[in-house]
């Protein structure tokens, strides 16, 4: 099965892809982060599915376990949640070696990625994920955080895992909504860094839709080779990592304004590619079919390409400022100059992404 390899000037982890991995999860922790105890933080949707296999493997395995099931969601994904999982490391006296694993979507990954991060001023992180979402993504790279009511993962830290397990089995078990949404991101790394991936896409997307094993596993690797790489260039993101934002930055401003949880993160980002295509084709940055061609895969997957019930521009303006990635008071996008190549632009006009917005309202 693929692993594929992160190797960063201070740390170095894989990130292992195989159907049915869970049943084998705790010799991979033991090889990656030894230690006689553990916590594992199960999203509370799938703890009943998948976490007591995790749990049962990590036993065998040797380890003492200390096993909390935690609610998901993005408005979960507070403060308030990650201090409320502190006393079970403190009560069980996890120390300093002690690997802490998060078993979930991309929202228990990044919360739990933090708790890791920020325990004993950090300890080993595992990651494994059961999202497509969070397979592609927000596994890889080392990015965890929360949000604030005033906006996305606005408190965070870059803390990398030792181990990103990947049993793609879990998506059997994925409802389809949260299969588009991972999509999302699929399609979001073939219009940023491989025009080849998205015609693979366009072409395997009836195998992807059911689920075929191999399909998957492939679907996974190549996103995650990508991703890697991108990060292995960019670890703090100083520069190319930014291009992963593509369509983030009005994706962002919708979670925010809408209420997390009412678009969920694929949907909004699927809106977020839209508005940033178009705007680079209205302003000649990349050719005027690429547009079409995004919306046309998107509709076929099943991810909104319009929305009747955005929030007011002027708010939607207003959440782009708070943005982590704003500089020196500009917002900054991530435009495509093709398919497969995309550009950081700091100087794009408010009346150009006010026109922007206007191409994802449905009339």
């Amino acid at each position: 099965m693929p692993v594929v390899a992160v190797t960063l000037p201070h740390h170095r982890y894989e990130v292992r892809i195989e159907p049915g991995l869970l049943d084998r999860l705790g010799d991979a922790v033991k090889s990656a982060a030894p230690h006689a105890s553990c916590a594992l933080f199960t999203d509370s949707v799938i703890d009943a599915t998948h976490g007591r296999r995790a749990a049962a493997s990590l036993s065998r395995a040797g380890f003492r376990v200390t096993h909390k099931a935690v609610t998901g969601g993005e408005d979960h994904k507070n403060l308030d949640t990650v201090a409320s999982l502190y006393p079970a490391l403190v009560n069980d006296r996890l120390e300093r070696k002690s690997p802490v694993l998060a078993l979930g979507g991309g929202v228990i990954g990044d919360s739990v990625g933090f708790l890791a991060a920020t325990y004993l001023r950090g300890v080993p992180f595992i990651q494994c994920p059961t999202t497509l979402l969070a397979m592609v993504d927000a596994s890889v790279g080392g990015k965890v955080g929360v949000n604030l009511p005033q906006g996305k993962n606005l408190v965070g830290a870059f803390h990398q895992p030792h181990l990103v397990a990947i049993d793609t089995d879990t998506l059997t078990t994925l409802p389809p909504r949260e299969l588009r949404c991972g999509l999302a991101e699929c399609v979001k790394h073939g219009v940023i860094r491989d025009a080849k991936l998205f015609t693979w896409i366009e072409d395997h997307l009836d195998n992807i839709m059911r689920l075929d094993s191999a399909t998957m596993v492939e679907l996974v690797r190549w996103n995650v080779q990508i991703k890697a790489s991108v990060v292995m260039a960019d670890e703090k993101e100083t520069g190319e990592r930014a291009h992963l934002n593509f369509g983030h930055t009005f994706a962002h401003a919708i979670e925010a304004l809408s209420g997390y949880g009412h678009y969920h993160h694929g949907e909004a980002v699927s809106l977020g590619m839209v508005a940033a295509a178009r705007l680079a084709a209205d302003t000649g940055r990349c050719p005027g079919d690429l547009p079409a061609r995004l919306v046309k895969l998107l509709d076929r997957i099943g991810l909104p390409t319009r929305a009747s019930d955005l929030p007011p521009v002027s708010q939607l303006m207003d959440a782009m400022r708070l943005d982590k990635k704003v500089a020196a008071g500009l917002v900054r996008l991530i435009l495509p100059d093709r398919m497969g190549a995309v550009s950081i632009v700091n100087d794009t006009p408010e009346k150009a992404i006010l026109a922007a917005w206007a191409t994802i309202e449905a009339k």
